[in-house]
């Protein structure tokens, strides 16, 4: 079952969205980047983000929230989750307007599924990174472009992942991507 809780400061989460039917929510390429263009704009100010990947219908985020002091802990969980609102809000009346049409592009709620120890953080890695080939997008993990799996192999490249907490847990590349080339068992992640 999705854990529907509230965001908290500090927290590392799993962050999902579904198209609203069965539309496609990235239909070129330019759609793409701009999404991850208002991903930069509206929650990177308020969270680190380890991973991420693109497909045409749904996409995933691994991140970390920061902690805001100045903001009660009351209202954390809406304060935090009014970026989302807006990075949605706002992509979708993009779309909407380049694709001549209306109503709600996303499912109306952003799933959500609190980290809670290291081993379920690099199922999940694994499981955002691998996601285009599950989903017989592409045959090898490297061919899809609309992920953060390239962004850590070519690590000279500057990006604005906080790819060197993720690689704390590898001693090397080489051992990164043998782990994403493992069969790991999702047992407890639940998605889609």
């Amino acid at each position: 079952m999705i854990n529907t809780e509230s965001f908290e400061f500090e927290g590392i989460y799993h962050i999902f969205s579904h198209v609203n039917g069965t539309e496609i929510i990235f239909r070129e390429a330019s759609n793409y980047q701009y999404f991850l263009e208002k991903v930069e704009k509206y929650i990177l100010p308020i969270a680190d983000v380890y991973a991420y990947c693109l497909l045409p219908n749904h996409f995933h985020l691994l991140l970390r929230f920061k902690n805001f002091d100045e903001i009660d802990h009351e209202n954390e969980h809406q304060f935090l989750m009014k970026s989302f609102s807006d990075l949605l809000n706002a992509y979708a009346k993009a779309y909407n307007k380049v694709y001549n049409r209306k109503g709600a592009l996303f499912l109306n709620t952003i799933k959500r599924k609190k980290i809670r120890d290291e081993k379920y953080l690099l199922k999940v890695l694994h499981y955002i990174h691998n996601n285009p080939v599950n989903h017989g997008f592409v045959n090898q993990i490297e061919d899809w472009r609309h992920s953060s799996y390239n962004s850590y192999i070519n690590e000279k490249k500057p990006s604005k992942l906080q790819r060197s907490e993720i690689m704390d847990y590898f001693d090397t590349l080489k051992i990164f991507i043998a782990y994403h080339r493992s069969n790991v068992e999702y047992d407890f992640i639940e998605l889609e």
